[in-house]
C-alpha cells in the first residue's frame, strides 16, 4: 500500500509543519505549561485562522469540507512537536460528531469556541459506557476530559448514543484533573443536566474508532521526533573520543527503535486511510492501537535510555514527547485491551 501524500496532502502537511514549528520552541512550551490552562490558545486561532483546526468539517460550518485523512496530516504534525493545543479534543473527538448539528458548531471553525468529548468513566469500558438519559436528563461521571476546563459544551457517550450538554447547564460540575502531562484534563459529573441527543450507539462507535486513530497518528509522529532527537544525540556525543552511534550496542537500540517506530506509522496510516474510506477498520484500528501503545512505549525508552541522564532534563524536548505518549497510550484503552477486543473481534469472525 502507498502511503505516499497527494500534492495537496503535502503542501497541507507543510503548511500545518510551519504554524506549529514556528511557535512550538521548548522555551515556548515551558511558558504555557506554567499558565493556568497549559494550553496555547493564541497557536490554536493560528490554526484555526488557516483553516487548519476545522479541515474536516462541512463548508456549512466554516470547515474545509475534506475527509478524516486530512484531518489526520494536521494532528500528525500537532503531535510532532508535541504542541499544546485542543486539537485532538476539538478535531478527532467532538466537531466531527456535531459536525449535523450547526447550531452547536458556532465559533468552533473560528478557534474561539472549545468543543470535546466525555467518554472515560472512574471504572469500566470505555466502548460500554455507563452513563444514562432519562427524559432528557443525562446523570454520570466521566474522567480524563481533554481540555475540559476550557470547553463550552461537551460530547459525552452514554449507554444509549451520543449526547451534547452544554457545560454552564445546571447538574454539571467541571472539577481539574491535573496530569502528567502538564495539560490539566477535567472530572465531569452530570447530575440530571439537560442533554440533546446527537447520536445512536453506533454514533459512540464512530467517536471511539476516531479516537484511536487520533492517537494513533500522533503516537507515530512522536515517535518519529523522539528517534531523530536520539539520532542526532548519538551522532554528536562522544565518549572515549568516539561517537557514542559507532557503538554496537547503541546502533542495535537505535535499530529496534526505528523498527518500532515504522510499526507504529505503518498500522496507524493504514487505519487512518480506511477510516477515512468509510471500508472495514476496526481490526486494523486496534492493531493500530496495540503498536503505537506497545511499539511506541518502547521507542520512548530507547530514547530515554540513549539520550542518558540529558533525556530527563525537563528543558530537553524529549521528555514531553514521553509524557504524551503515555497519555495517547491510554485514550481509549492502552495495548492489552486493544488485544482483548482484537481477539475477541476475530474470534466472533465467522470461517
Amino acid at each position: 500500500m502507498d502511503f505516499s501524500l497527494t500534492p495537496d496532502q503535502e503542501a497541507l502537511r507543510g503548511l500545518a509543519a510551519q504554524i506549529v514549528g514556528d511557535v512550538c520552541t521548548p522555551e515556548h512550551k515551558k511558558n504555557i505549561s506554567a499558565t493556568e490552562s497549559g494550553t496555547d490558545l493564541d497557536l490554536w486561532r493560528a490554526l484555526a485562522d488557516a483553516g487548519l483546526a476545522a479541515i474536516h468539517l462541512p463548508e456549512s460550518v466554516g470547515g474545509g469540507g475534506y475527509g478524516w485523512l486530512e484531518a489526520a496530516i494536521v494532528l500528525a504534525e500537532i503531535g510532532r512537536v508535541a504542541a499544546p493545543v485542543p486539537a485532538l479534543a476539538v478535531m478527532a473527538l467532538a466537531a466531527p460528531a456535531l459536525a449535523g448539528h450547526p447550531h452547536l458548531l458556532d465559533g468552533v471553525a473560528a478557534g474561539t469556541t472549545i468543543v470535546t468529548a466525555a467518554m472515560h468513566e472512574p471504572v469500566g469500558d470505555v466502548w460500554a459506557p455507563t452513563t444514562t438519559v432519562t427524559d432528557g436528563r443525562i446523570t454520570g461521571t466521566k474522567v480524563c476530559v481533554a481540555h475540559g476546563l476550557l470547553a463550552s459544551r461537551f460530547v459525552v457517550t452514554a449507554a444509549d448514543g451520543l449526547y451534547v450538554v452544554d457545560a454552564a447547564a445546571q447538574g454539571v460540575t467541571v472539577e481539574r484533573e491535573d496530569t502528567t502531562s502538564g495539560v490539566p484534563d477535567a472530572m465531569v459529573t452530570f447530575t440530571g443536566a439537560a442533554a440533546e441527543k446527537v447520536g445512536g450507539t453506533d454514533a459512540v462507535e464512530a467517536l471511539l474508532m476516531r479516537a484511536q486513530s487520533a492517537a494513533c497518528v500522533m503516537i507515530a509522529a512522536s515517535c518519529q521526533s523522539a528517534l531523530g532527537l536520539t539520532a542526532e544525540y548519538a551522532r554528536t556525543r562522544q565518549q572515549f573520543d568516539k561517537a557514542i552511534a559507532t557503538f554496537q550496542a547503541v546502533s542495535q537500540r537505535a535499530g529496534d527503535a526505528y523498527i518500532d517506530t515504522e510499526a507504529v506509522r505503518l498500522t496507524a496510516w493504514q487505519a487512518a486511510w480506511r477510516l477515512d474510506r468509510g471500508v472495514s477498520c476496526a481490526a486494523e484500528l486496534l492493531t493500530a492501537k496495540f503498536w503505537a501503545s506497545e511499539g511506541g512505549w518502547r521507542v520512548m525508552h530507547a530514547a530515554h535510555h540513549l539520550h542518558g541522564g540529558v533525556g530527563v532534563d525537563r528543558d530537553y524536548p524529549l521528555h514531553q514527547y514521553f509524557l504524551n505518549h503515555k497519555q495517547l497510550e491510554l485514550l481509549v484503552g492502552s495495548a492489552t485491551p486493544s488485544l482483548q477486543r482484537l481477539g475477541g473481534l476475530l474470534a466472533n469472525e465467522p470461517v
